[in-house]
Parts: structure tokens; sequence; C-alpha cells
């Protein structure tokens, strides 16, 4: 039996994303685990849409930053052979939308990717902070250099 049976992957387009990407894809591969993807938007204005909607990935929008944000989504999913039924655009807040995720889906382990904090930084939090305190599977944190 594998350790894990499906591996939710948190992506945030950081320029150290497709890192996290190929550990998530290699766990999923090696555990023959579902892989699931996950995009919190939280970056962009969405007027007419409360937190913790799910985002359409096959209906268009007039709001260019969105399309933008979905197609490379698309891109990342299609790229690491994620079923389409296994991809989450989420408008929200990312430790919450991810956490309640993990759980809907089933997911025993989630992958983030995880700066060195220190100073101001660390005493705020970040999201892979707040999955690892919150989630009730397993947080893979992957490391991840500052330049």
């Amino acid at each position: 039996m594998s350790m894990y049976q499906h591996i939710l992957l948190a992506i945030d387009f950081s320029e150290h994303g497709n890192e996290v990407a190929s550990k998530a894809k290699s766990l999923a591969k090696s555990n023959q685990a579902d892989l699931s993807i996950v995009h919190v938007l939280d970056n962009i204005p969405m007027p007419d849409t409360s937190y913790g909607t799910v985002i359409s990935l096959t209906e268009e929008s007039d709001n260019a930053l969105l399309e933008k944000e979905k197609n490379k989504f698309i891109e990342t999913a299609d790229r690491l052979g994620v079923a389409p039924d296994n991809r989450w655009l989420i408008w929200g807040a990312p430790k919450q939308e991810i956490t309640q995720l993990a759980e809907q889906v089933q997911a025993d382990l989630v992958v983030v990717g995880s700066h060195g904090r220190h100073g101001l930084a660390l005493l705020l939090g970040s999201t892979a902070n707040a999955v690892l305190h919150h989630a009730r599977c397993d947080v893979l944190a992957v490391r991840l250099q500052d330049e």
C-alpha cells in the first residue's frame, strides 16, 4: 500500500513554483497517488464573488487579470498531467481555502512552497505555516531558496 493516496499541490506562480510542482508530481508517481492542484486567487479584485468561490476553468470572463491567472493555472495543470476534475482555482484566503479543499477532496498530503522567513515576515506568518498548523493531513513544505 502506498503511503499517500491523494496529494494536493498548492501553487502560487512564484519563481520557484516549478520546483514545488516537480516534487509533488514525483511523490504522486512514486505513491501511485491522485494529484490535485489548487491556486487561490487573493491578489486580484473579484467584485461579484465572495471568498471561497470556485472559479470555472471553462467559462470565460471579462476580467483580463482573472483570465491571465486562469491560463497560467491551466498550463501548469496540463504540464503536470493533472486530471480536469482535480483542478481548483478558488477566490479567497489561501491558508483557509487550501485547508478546506484538502478536507473536501480527502487529501492525505498537502504540498506547498515555503520561503525561509525572518523578522517581521516570520511574526506575521506565511501560507505554508498556516497550512501546516491547520491542515488535518500531512503537509510537505518545500524549502525555497530566496535570491
